[in-house]
């Protein structure tokens, strides 16, 4: 069957259809490597420089998966693969902990019990500064306060402050107040009365 021609640039793909969904899946396992090679630090505090290199990446690697086809339907097909692959890894990462060791890797433990591990922050590459300003953001005035902080697969700094130094909320307010009721009832009514 003979396409028009104002259908074909929409339709008709200059490669077949595996060798797109091949090059789909080979960019994303490449990007995928190099991500997990360069470290939960790229996403966990990503400046301008490194914004700079994913935009750069995305634009280098494009051609690698297009190929010679600028269809409508070739990045249909490219985006359909992508996304499919994706929730295939996401899956195969949730359910596994051999894929998610080796899809996501593990958390780095940064501080434990209130003392910085240098050489972790110096592993990922995060500076004392960046994580002062993680530990602020969640409630950390000093780092001897802090139980433990990781840095996640997911480049999330975790707090987990000690718990003494944790914030009160309503509900530690109203046992406390309970428990103070509970303490007045109990001594009866002369304690209550003035003296």
């Amino acid at each position: 069957m003979t396409v028009p021609d104002w259908l074909a640039p929409f339709v008709t793909m200059d490669i077949s259809l595996w060798e797109k969904v091949l090059r789909t899946i080979v960019v994303y396992l490449g990007i995928a490597i190099l991500i997990r090679v360069a470290g939960k630090r790229l996403l966990a505090q990503m400046n301008s420089l490194d914004l700079i290199v994913v935009l750069l990446v995305s634009n280098v690697v494009q051609n690698s998966i297009i190929g010679p086809d600028n269809s409508v339907l070739g990045g249909l097909v490219g985006a359909v693969v992508l996304i499919g692959f994706n929730a295939l890894l996401d899956r195969a990462a949730e359910f596994s902990p051999l894929g998610r060791w080796l899809l996501v890797g593990n958390g780095t433990d940064l501080i434990t019990d209130g003392r910085v591990d240098a050489r972790a922050l110096a592993r990922i590459g995060l500076s004392q500064g960046e994580l002062d300003l993680a530990l602020r953001r969640q409630g950390a005035d000093d780092v001897t306060e802090v139980e433990r902080a990781a840095l996640e697969p997911e480049g999330e700094i975790v707090v987990t402050l000690k718990p003494g130094e944790r914030t009160a909320t309503r509900d530690d307010l109203d046992r406390a107040v309970a428990e103070l009721k509970a303490l007045i009832r109990a001594a009866g009514p002369s304690a209550s009365a003035p003296a």
